[in-house]
């Protein structure tokens, strides 16, 4: 009878208080929780199964070394991995090292283990360690996981997605996604100028091609005016269309007559010759009297008279 009274005012006191009890406040707390945060449930199953030397409690970092991987091989390969050659440690040397034995096993037993997830995990990229267990799961039991993305999916180990989740005028620009998305270690796995550049060039077109798209499904935010080609009035193609019983059919252009000119006779036409007429003309002779005096004037003038 005691037990049943505490428990009556244990569930009413709260509701007259305002204050909860620890039992309430945890409920309170996971009921808004992710459904599906990290690893699924399957997956976890099996790496409990198989009694770790650690426990997984944060998936990014604690796979990023690659020890924990090539503890899950050694179950599976045990005459291939030899785990004392291996180094449960967190710098980038030691995490090379793991991992440059654990690819000389996958290429030993033709195991398809992308490199872009073996980088991501050496990375800590967001996502890329979730991916590597759900493939390594994939391939050791032969069980297909649900949320494991298809080979057709380009796998993308940025920030987009959280992006996304942000306000338009919270998202990040090009040089803080430069920040976000390139880490350090990168840099120093890889110090080639040549290579570094490549990756910020790559992220900065995305960011672009983001950009782009924002402003395709968002115009009146930026303000966009249509373009005179947008404006332009266009008509379509008429066709038949069938409007309940009633076929209308489809209009056929009319046919202009254009003039065309006479067509040529086929008879030769005669040689056109233009005849030409010699003309003889005489001149009238000038009077001897006057040649006879104009040569007496000349010759006066001359013997100065």
């Amino acid at each position: 009878s005691h037990h049943i009274t505490f428990s009556l005012l244990s569930s009413v006191l709260p509701a007259v208080s305002g204050v909860a009890t620890r039992s309430q406040l945890s409920a309170m707390s996971f009921q808004h929780a992710p459904k599906k945060a990290g690893l699924p449930r399957e997956v976890l199953k099996w790496l409990q199964s198989l009694d770790l030397t650690y426990s997984v409690k944060n998936v990014r970092r604690d796979f990023s070394n690659g020890f924990l991987v090539a503890e899950i091989f050694s179950w599976y390969y045990p005459q291939s991995i030899q785990m004392h050659s291996y180094d449960n440690g967190t710098s980038l040397p030691t995490k090379l090292g793991n991992w440059s034995q654990l690819e000389r096993v996958f290429v030993k037993h033709s195991l398809d283990i992308p490199k872009e997830l073996i980088d991501g995990t050496i990375h800590c990229k967001p996502g890329a360690a979730e991916l590597l267990v759900q493939q390594t799961y994939t391939i050791l039991t032969n069980r297909i996981v649900k949320n494991l993305p298809s080979e057709q999916e380009q796998i993308d180990f940025t920030d987009r997605g959280y992006q996304l989740t942000l306000p338009m005028h919270a998202r990040s620009t090009v040089s803080q996604a430069i920040k976000n998305n390139l880490k350090i270690t990168e840099f120093m796995t890889d110090p080639n100028v040549i290579t570094c550049q490549e990756k910020a060039q790559r992220l900065i077109h995305k960011h672009q091609q983001h950009r782009v798209q924002e402003r395709v499904e968002d115009p009146v935010r930026f303000d966009i005016q249509p373009s005179i080609g947008e404006l332009a009035v266009r008509i379509a193609p008429t066709d038949t269309t069938h409007t309940g019983a009633e076929v209308v059919p489809q209009q056929k252009p009319k046919k202009v007559k254009v003039p065309q000119p006479p067509p040529e006779s086929l008879e030769p036409e005669p040689s056109r010759t233009v005849a030409f007429k010699e003309i003889n003309v005489h001149q009238m002779a000038k009077p001897a009297l006057v040649r006879q005096g104009f040569k007496d004037d000349a010759k006066s003038v001359l013997l100065g008279q």
